[in-house]
């Protein structure tokens, strides 16, 4: 059954419970029926027990029809009066006599009245005068054939209509499940150079309209997720092919004519910065690749917050001194953070130097705890981000240049945001009320 078709199954599933609904609507006519002509004849009887209780047995009224008959029984159990043939056969056992003194009885047996065969009847025995019995019956072979009658059309028709609600069945499950064969044949067109393509839903907002919807949705997300990629190999080509052509630029000028000690230096110091640059970018691409798949890997230890701020502000004390710039640290020593501390180092060192690179004035490096959570910032005094370039911070590749100047790949804030959702946190970028930019790595307490 599993292996079928939907359609099939809900065919089959639909014929079985026709036939269920079927045997029960012929079932019950059939038990209603025969209750009723049993109704109706029981109402015949008592109609003429009542005529004989009024006549006394007179022979004139014990005169029965085709199908019914009566008699008058004694005390002792004689036959007093019977309509004819059945003026010698007793029509109750004496144990039925002795129920029938005590209040109505009905019972059905055969009943042969003279020559004739016996056949089904029904039998009502009323208490009457003087430990009387009166007895009343009627055949019941108008009551059989009428059901023999229903039973045969019930066997004829019901396979027919039980066909019939099949096919229906058959019909109406290929209607509804025209919509998926169509998603279906729409998906099996869809790749990669057709991604912005759209499964079709149905006008009826069903289960289907709602199955597509959430495919549709998906397919906008994978869709996404394909131009971004695209977007991140393109960007990754140029900034590779940067560093890569001052490279061979600089080999090939080396070895165009004979160099002095003092150039070649200088060559090999510039070759030496762009294979620097090459592998930061390297490095970083593989980050943010394995922060895509959620499997940056994190290695949690409990650490006090103002030493990772220490550590990541006399990395660069050095190049701060070197460019007149200041670096101040504030940060209570009874905070505690529990995460990766060479991640969240790279984190705040990546922002530290884009406050160094970009920004002017002092660089601020401030961690606060607030309602469980710890927040760990880095600001300077420059001109701040772009309004329209705050959106998009975060995103690989991205540079707000025309303020912030130029140089770097684009990836330093994406790593930060990268590391934040990796120890279960956030980052946000902002400019500060009195001019220069702020970002903020909000995480767990």
């Amino acid at each position: 059954m599993s292996r079928l078709p939907i359609r099939a199954r809900l065919t089959v599933v639909f014929a079985v419970t026709m036939a269920i609904v079927l045997a029960a609507v012929g079932g019950l006519l059939y038990v209603r029926l025969g209750a009723s002509l049993e109704e109706q004849l029981d109402e015949r009887l008592e109609a003429r027990a009542e005529q004989l209780a009024g006549s006394s047995g007179t022979p004139r009224a014990l005169e029965g029809g085709e199908e019914e008959f009566a008699q008058v029984v004694g005390a002792h159990g004689a036959v007093l009066a019977a309509t004819p043939g059945l003026e010698d056969v007793p029509l109750l056992s004496e144990d039925e006599r002795a129920r029938a003194r005590d209040g109505r009885l009905a019972v059905e047996k055969e009943v042969a009245s003279g020559d004739d065969e016996a056949e089904k009847a029904r039998l009502l025995a009323f208490p009457g005068e003087n430990g009387r019995l009166i007895l009343v019956g009627g055949s019941l072979e108008d009551r059989d054939e009428a059901l023999v009658g229903l039973l045969g059309q019930l066997l004829v028709l019901g396979p027919v209509a039980l066909a019939l609600a099949a096919g229906a069945g058959y019909v109406l499950a290929g209607a509804a499940l025209r919509p998926v064969g169509a998603m279906r044949r729409r998906a099996d067109e869809i790749s990669a150079d057709t991604s912005a393509r759209r499964l079709p839903v149905p006008e009826a907002r069903d289960e289907i309209f709602r199955l597509g919807e959430t495919l549709n949705e998906m397919l906008d997300r994978l869709d996404e997720g394909l131009r971004r990629e695209r977007r991140f190999v393109a960007d990754a080509g140029h900034e590779l092919r940067t560093p890569l052509a001052l490279l061979r630029t600089e080999l090939e000028l080396a070895r165009r004519r004979p160099r002095s000690q003092a150039e070649l230096e200088r060559a090999l110091d510039s070759t030496a910065e762009e294979v620097d640059r090459l592998s930061r970018l390297a490095e970083n691409m593989l980050v943010l690749a394995s922060a895509e798949e959620g499997r940056l890997p994190i290695d949690e230890t409990e650490f006090p917050v103002r030493e990772l701020l220490e550590s990541v502000a006399r990395r660069f004390e050095a190049r701060a001194t070197a460019a007149g710039r200041a670096l101040e640290l504030s940060a209570p020593t009874r905070i505690t953070l529990k995460g990766d501390r060479l991640r969240l180092e790279q984190a705040l060192g990546n922002l530290v130097d884009n406050a160094l690179r970009h920004g002017s004035g002092q660089v601020r490096l401030d961690a606060a705890a607030r309602n469980g959570l710890v927040e760990l910032r880095v600001s300077d005094e420059g001109v701040g981000f772009p309004p329209e370039f705050i959106s998009r911070a975060f995103e690989r590749f991205s540079r707000a240049d025309a303020a912030r100047g130029r140089g770097g790949a684009g990836l330093g804030l994406a790593i930060v945001d990268a590391v934040a959702r990796a120890h279960g946190g956030s980052a946000k970028a902002a400019n500060e009320t009195g001019g220069g930019a702020a970002v903020t790595v909000v995480l767990p307490g």
